[in-house]
C-alpha cells in the first residue's frame, strides 16, 4: 500500500479531500439561464461527475451565489459540497500527531503546486 506522503513526493497527489454528506450541500439546476436551488440530501445518482471546482466561500449561501453565476445551459447541475477540515474531527478520531502529519502534507502539496 502506498502512503499519501509517497504519492505527494512522486508528484501524483494534487488534492486529498473528503466531502461532507450531501445533506449539508445544495444543487443548482439551470433552466433558461436561471438556477433553481435544491437543498440536500440527494438520492444516489448514476450520473457521471465530469469535474469539480473548488472555491473558498464564507458560507453555503455565498457558495450558492457564486455557483449561480456559472455559465451552464439548460439541464446542467452544479452540486455544492463542503470540504472537511482538520477541526471537524475530534481528537479520538484524529489525534494531534495525526493532524500535525496532515498539516505537514498539505504544506508540502502547496509548495509543490506553487512550483508547477
Amino acid at each position: 500500500m502506498v502512503k499519501a506522503d509517497e504519492r505527494s513526493e512522486a508528484g501524483v497527489l494534487l488534492e486529498a479531500e473528503g466531502l461532507h454528506p450531501t445533506s449539508k450541500g445544495a444543487r443548482l439546476t439551470f433552466s433558461r439561464g436561471k438556477p433553481t436551488v435544491t437543498d440536500g440530501p440527494f438520492p444516489e445518482t448514476r450520473d457521471l461527475l465530469a469535474g469539480f471546482w473548488m472555491i473558498q466561500a464564507k458560507s453555503k449561501k455565498e457558495a450558492i451565489e457564486w455557483g449561480s453565476r456559472a455559465p451552464f445551459g439548460d439541464g446542467a447541475q452544479l452540486e455544492i459540497r463542503q470540504v472537511f477540515e482538520m477541526s471537524d474531527f475530534p481528537a479520538e478520531i484524529l489525534p494531534p500527531e495525526g493532524a500535525a502529519r496532515e498539516h505537514a502534507l498539505r504544506e508540502e502539496l502547496t509548495r509543490k503546486a506553487a512550483k508547477a
